[in-house]
């Protein structure tokens, strides 16, 4: 039996919905305090806002199931990357406050149907210094 595009699409949307409210209780089990969920400008897009004591976390979620044999931060490309970065700095301009230090994380998330087989959490995944050192060679 084969998945009409929607039905696709619906399946993957629920499994990162899952994996960004795991993700959540990750964070907070490191006592970290939830700001915003799915930030959403033009240039991109945030999973979530997190404060990590004195620093503002920006964190990208990536979920899969078990069965996949790729690893979920695969899934997160240089172009992404770049967009979570401008959605960031958006995020900054609007709380007026460019001067918090920030960092760029990565959960990934392995799931099946009745468990969490494995998250991860990456904090300083990346930074503004890996995006664009090569943008003018």
């Amino acid at each position: 039996m084969s998945l009409s595009f929607q039905q696709a699409r619906t399946a993957h949307l629920r499994i990162g919905r899952r994996g960004e409210n795991l993700a959540c209780s990750l964070l907070r089990a490191k006592n970290c305090e939830i700001l915003c969920r799915n930030y959403k400008v033009k240039s991109g897009e945030i999973d979530i806002v997190a404060r990590d004591g004195g620093i503002l976390a920006f964190v990208e979620v990536k979920t899969r199931r078990h069965t996949t044999r790729s690893r979920p931060a695969e899934g997160l490309s240089e172009r992404q990357k770049k967009r979570i970065y401008r959605a960031g700095m958006r995020y900054l301009k609007e709380i007026e406050n460019p001067s918090v230090i920030y960092r760029f994380d990565l959960i990934e998330i392995i799931i099946s149907s009745f468990r969490i087989h494995e998250a991860r959490h990456w904090q300083g995944h990346f930074s503004s210094g890996d995006l664009f050192k090569n943008s003018f060679t």
